[in-house]
């Protein structure tokens, strides 16, 4: 997982994994190797950075280094390239960001994040063009089956041998079930 983040230029907090879906399929593709091998703890640690609740997903066709490449240039024109003058600008209580807008017209904010290096968390604003919005574990159940279990036909029964690999509880209801299955969908897509 480190990796992801040595790709994000300082002093910007963004998780592609969590934000991109080129940069998801892009993992899938890579990890569906590595989820032969018999400890499969850095993929699982990797979807741990999903988090928990709900989050917006950019489907444009930036790629990440090109958003960061955006993001950081939108800090150097308007002389917000230091610490202080980001958070000054951008407020430091939990309720404060900003929304700027990208080459393709997608809006991302722009939180002030009490770190040292990694300050400018930036990520896919709510209901932007070019974004979706999905829950956390959606994401990560349709990654994990991607991963381990790839088959054309979708089963709830690999849909939850999936799950139980990172430690998930079983489906619930068939509301699980069909937003996980249009979420496979779209990640082959």
């Amino acid at each position: 997982m480190k990796e992801i983040y040595d790709s994000i230029p300082l002093p910007l907090l963004f998780n592609p994994l969590k934000h991109h879906l080129g940069f998801i399929r892009e993992f899938i593709e890579i990890n569906i190797e590595e989820a032969k091998l018999p400890d499969n703890t850095e993929i699982i640690k990797g979807l741990k950075h999903i988090g928990g609740s709900v989050m917006d997903i950019y489907t444009g066709g930036l790629t990440s280094i090109e958003i960061c490449d955006e993001l950081f240039c939108y800090l150097c024109t308007k002389k917000l390239n230091d610490k202080p003058a980001y958070a000054s600008w951008a407020g430091t209580e939990p309720n404060d960001f900003k929304t700027i807008y990208l080459s393709d017209g997608s809006q991302w904010v722009m939180k002030y994040y009490n770190h040292k290096e990694r300050y400018v968390h930036s990520f896919p604003a709510r209901l932007s063009p070019l974004t979706f919005r999905i829950k956390a574990n959606t994401l990560k159940s349709a990654i994990l089956y991607q991963i381990f279990i790839g088959k054309d036909y979708i089963t709830e029964e690999d849909l939850n041998i999936s799950r139980a690999i990172a430690g998930l509880s079983p489906i619930k209801d068939i509301f699980d079930t069909q937003a996980i299955t249009e979420m496979i969908e779209m990640l082959r897509s």
